[in-house]
């Protein structure tokens, strides 16, 4: 049984890694986050999140049901608690994609996270990957103000993973999950 904590600078490909690493391993579970953010459409509830008004994402984080939770940009995130802790305990792998704040805060609750943290290459092929998905220009000087600081907290993870090959990236992920499986008890 493994729990990864995939987090990392934007644009550096963290959904796209999970979701190869989803493939390549089917019995992974994947955790949800919870959000007080608007639908967009396209999205399913379960899905990308689960949308919860503020006053139910309140609720639930008031009585302990939250790993984690932050505010980015206005709207709350979270990792509900217990499918996390119900998967763990049946001896299931477990992979949270989240910020690296949030990252740091499972650290401290379930001390046997592994933490994982993927970049870009470099910050000039970050911002083509931001503007290639259409994000806005102050919306990528903002996101790319915020990664400093995350690249600052590189050393409070387990693995720091460039993503210059998606595929060698993935076999990364993947040889890390193997050896977190194969180590005693």
């Amino acid at each position: 049984m493994a729990l990864l904590v995939v987090a990392g600078t934007s644009g550096a490909g963290k959904g796209t890694i999970v979701a190869r690493l989803r493939q390549r391993h089917p019995g992974i579970w994947y955790s949800v986050s919870a959000t007080t953010r608007p639908q967009r459409p396209g999205e399913e509830n379960g899905r990308e999140y689960l949308f919860l008004t503020t006053e139910d994402f309140v609720r639930l984080r008031d009585s302990g049901g939250l790993l984690e939770w932050f505010e980015v940009y206005g709207h709350l995130y979270g990792t509900p608690r217990g499918p996390v802790e119900e998967h763990l305990g049946a001896g299931d792998d477990v992979v949270l994609e989240l910020d690296v704040q949030g990252a740091l805060a499972v650290r401290e609750v379930l001390p046997e996270a592994t933490l994982l943290f993927i970049r870009a290459p470099s910050h000039e092929e970050q911002r083509r990957r931001l503007e290639g998905r259409g994000d806005r220009a102050d919306t990528i000087e903002a996101r790319m103000a915020v990664d400093e600081e995350y690249e600052a907290r590189t050393g409070d993870f387990d693995h720091v993973i460039v993503n210059d090959d998606l595929d060698r990236a993935v076999d990364e992920v993947s040889a890390i999950l193997e050896a977190l499986r194969r180590r005693p008890a």
